[in-house]
């Protein structure tokens, strides 16, 4: 079955699993103390700065973008945004927060499949602007996994 995506319906999308992503970690470093909640806290200031940034880009989405939908016969997006929920659930229920490089390597693999996810919309919308802003979207998220995999190896 295809669907028919604006990309303003995915930005979205895409705005709800960072609101998601950071309420996650915001509940999990009410758990902790220290590090461990410190970096959670961190994780979820980078949740909530994409979550910004994406609704940001649905205020300023060109007119084509507001209006162009793209069809998507083979259901690929249904199939990246399962890969992403089913992401942020298994780490959502095997995290151990008690240990930072459990924390670190788990935040490592949810961007790594946040990348995945960003690659797939971003071959569903249409114009230029768009595949811009989805692109800003993945270069901020492997600055992250940067970040995160300095903590990891620094410790």
């Amino acid at each position: 079955m295809g669907f028919d995506f604006i990309a303003d319906e995915i930005f979205e999308m895409a705005e709800q699993v960072e609101k998601k992503g950071a309420k996650f970690y915001r509940k999990a470093a009410e758990k902790v103390n220290g590090e461990e909640r410190k970096i959670l806290l961190e994780l979820a200031g980078m949740e909530d700065c994409h979550g910004m940034r994406f609704a940001d880009f649905r205020k300023n989405l060109e007119l084509c973008d507001k209006n162009s939908t793209t069809f998507d016969p083979e259901g690929e997006t249904v199939l990246h945004l399962r890969a992403l929920s089913d992401t942020r659930e298994f780490f959502e229920k095997d995290l151990d927060i008690s240990n930072k490089e459990a924390i670190l390597k788990s935040a490592i693999t949810v961007g790594k499949e946040s990348i995945i996810f960003y690659l797939g919309l971003k071959d569903l919308v249409d114009c230029k602007s768009g595949k811009e802003k989805i692109d800003a979207i993945i270069n901020e998220e492997m600055r992250h996994l940067k970040i995160l995999n300095g903590k990891l190896y620094s410790s």
